[in-house]
């Protein structure tokens, strides 16, 4: 099959040099290529109508003979061609303009099959139709369901069904490679008449079983890619085994000012199994803004350095990493744990004195950004590495931290909730664990949507708020103002405010272009009380914790996603007072409407998730290129669950089969070649 599959394009007749290259453009460098460059859609040109019965406006196909020509040219640089065509019950005109070559093409007392817009004015007219002549061959462009592909300027519909069908009819070599059990369990079609199917399907019932074979095939694949992977990890990297608790675990426990909730509980004993095994932790946490994933984190940290190693923490901003800094050393303090911080902006002795006591294992704990992968970071002994909001992160970053210990325990953690669809696709090689309890005592934001007619009203509830003793927040999705982009920048508004609603209350700037000393200089006065109002962008989308904020407004809410509104959203209600969302937004779009009244229906993240995935599509939702698996090429994690599951239970079962599993890691290397078969080396 490889040797097939994987065959340069540019060697199939009528293809050479030029074309692959403007194939390769489409994404088109192999036979398996064009061969998985499925039809975005179908046109049904099966049911032949008379000439007389044609509807003006419609896309219609008939069947004809070619009767004469007429060749005007009723002005220069402008020739018309007409090919009159009957069929008995009425004669219809195929024009063409500036083509003149048409008329070399046909010739009268010709059969074809003509398929194009009607248009209907005192005679049948059809500009620039697909026509295929009837001969003995089957037709390709009419006459039949016809596929529709992403094409180009230079490489048009009929080329790509020619070549397609081209390789359908000279290649015998679409191979198996479902095991057989596995097509007979779940009534899938062959192969070769899967991909015959998709292309030139014979009816609609037939192109959708070919479609639910590939499907099938594509996600039963990827499935197979990421147990391989658990399973390989689980056998080949044994790492560091953990001692059960003991009086250091036990007395942060007690010293914690707050009961675990069951969900927090749970997840605990799974770290804690986990990192008392032989096998390296490998585990997923996800959980809602505000559901306590921190002190999860802090206790598994607190039990590496309590074996004798050493822990890091690594989180995508400064301010993160700063929160964390602050909260950690309030809790690792009394126990004797040292911690410190490493960002971009320390100055190069301290940095130079952080990577000494590093190395020498005198810093217990380590929390940074990115500057804990770089090269001079080196531990004495890395036990556990913690990698907070996952999603801002390439799975390569991740590893690299990894690999700075002798395979030390792996702790992943997002506040943006995953839908069960892309937690099966995307972190199918990780155990996932859920908290989708909040705290006790907490109050459910209350939101709301508002347009800008109603903007003083809600900022006049803001100056009520901060007489009661609060603080809030105002989001932009710009930092300066745009000619480009007709949105509220953070720089324009905190002008603004300053000297018309908000000109009695004390107001704060931060955004993402601030020198690091005076961004901390106001988020610092934010946190002491001193700042009432933070204008800011989504900065502040991670890491700002500060309970007495009660309002959180965002301006041109349309611009954000679901996930990043809830993100924003979760800075606010964190103490016992009731808090409020109010979502400012003029755009009438019926999307965009109903993706801001989902967010005044629900407060979970994982509901919120499900429905921006349905909204915006995996791609957009999540960043999966960057965890490096190949793309899906005709499977639609969403609207093709109940396949997903299916192979996903298929896969686990052939993982299981010695013989298949053998088997199925050839087929892997072949398919997916340097992109995911070398993981299966070993």
């Amino acid at each position: 099959m490889i040797n097939f599959w994987t065959r340069s394009i540019q060697y199939i007749k009528g293809v050479g040099p030029h074309k692959a290259t403007l194939l390769n453009k489409l994404g088109i460098f192999t036979i398996g290529d064009l061969l998985e460059h499925y039809p975005r859609r179908y046109e049904d040109r099966s049911q032949l109508k008379m000439i007389n019965s044609l509807i003006d406006g419609q896309l219609e196909t008939f069947k004809a003979k070619v009767v004469n020509f007429v060749e005007t040219k009723p002005r220069r640089g402008l020739s018309i061609l007409k090919m009159s065509v009957s069929d008995g019950s009425g004669v219809a005109q195929v024009v063409w303009f500036n083509q003149p070559h048409m008329k070399k093409k046909y010739q009268t007392g010709m059969e074809v099959i003509v398929s194009g817009k009607i248009k209907i004015f005192y005679q049948v007219e059809v500009q620039n139709p697909e026509i295929e002549v009837i001969d003995s061959s089957e037709p390709i462009d009419t006459g039949r369901i016809i596929p529709v592909y992403a094409a180009s300027e230079n490489i048009n519909q009929r080329f790509l069904r020619t070549m397609i069908n081209q390789v359908l009819n000279d290649y015998q070599e679409i191979i198996e490679i479902l095991p057989t059990n596995i097509i007979d369990k779940f009534s899938l079609f062959n192969r070769r008449l899967a991909f015959e199917a998709i292309h030139f399907p014979q009816s609609m019932e037939i192109l959708e079983r070919a479609r639910q074979r590939l499907v099938f095939e594509e996600l039963y694949l990827l499935q197979c890619s990421l147990l391989l992977l658990k399973k390989q990890h689980r056998n080949h990297h044994m790492g560091i085994k953990h001692g059960l608790d003991a009086l250091l675990s036990s007395q942060a426990y007690k010293n914690l000012p707050f009961r675990l909730t069951d969900d927090q509980e749970k997840v605990l004993s799974e770290v804690k199994s986990d990192m008392e095994d032989i096998t390296t932790m490998q585990r997923l946490l996800q959980g809602d803004v505000g559901s306590g994933k921190t002190i999860i984190a802090a206790l598994a940290l607190i039990k590496t350095v309590e074996n004798g190693y050493q822990g890091a923490m690594m989180v995508p901003t400064e301010i993160l990493a700063e929160q964390h800094y602050k909260t950690l050393s309030e809790l690792f303090a009394p126990l004797g744990i040292t911690v410190c911080m490493l960002t971009g902006k320390l100055s190069r002795r301290l940095r130079e004195d952080v990577l000494c006591k590093l190395r020498e294992g005198l810093v217990d704990v380590i929390i940074g950004t990115h500057a804990l992968i770089q090269e001079v970071v080196e531990f004495k002994y890395l036990g556990l590495v913690v990698t907070d909001e996952q999603h801002r992160f390439g799975v390569r970053q991740r590893s690299i931290l990894q690999e700075k210990g002798n395979m030390p325990d792996v702790l992943v953690m997002t506040a943006t909730p995953i839908p069960r669809t892309m937690a099966l696709t995307v972190y199918g090689d990780l155990d996932v664990s859920s908290i989708r309890q909040l705290p006790p005592g907490r109050k459910a934001i209350r939101t709301f949507v508002r347009g800008s007619d109603r903007r003083h009203l809600v900022y006049k509830f803001i100056v009520d708020e901060v007489k009661n003793g609060r603080q809030a927040y105002v989001v932009c999705p710009l930092v300066e103002e745009s000619e480009k982009i007709d949105a509220q920048s953070a720089v324009e508004l905190y002008e603004q405010l300053i000297q018309t609603d908000l000109k009695d209350i004390p107001c704060g700037l931060v955004h993402g272009k601030m020198k690091a000393v005076d961004k901390e200089t106001v988020m610092n006065g934010f946190y002491s009380g001193e700042i009432k109002v933070l204008i800011a962008t989504t900065v502040i989308e991670v890491g700002v914790n500060v309970p007495n904020a009660t309002v959180m407004v965002i301006e041109g809410a349309e611009r954000f996603g679901l996930a990043q509104l809830h993100q924003l959203r979760g800075r606010i209600g964190r103490g016992a007072h009731q808090s409020y969302c109010i979502l400012l937004s003029d755009n009438r779009n019926p999307e965009t409407q109903e993706r801001l009244t989902i967010m005044t229906t629900t407060n979970d993240g994982f509901v919120l998730a499900e429905e921006d995935l349905k909204l915006r599509g995996p791609g957009q939702f999540f960043g999966t290129r960057q965890h490096g698996l190949p793309d899906l090429k005709i499977a639609d994690i969403i609207s093709d669950i109940s396949i997903l599951l299916e192979a996903k239970r298929a896969a686990e079962q052939t993982i299981a089969n010695a013989d298949d599993c053998v088997s199925i890691r050839s087929v892997l290397s072949q398919r997916f070649g340097k992109e995911i078969g070398m993981m299966f080396s070993n």
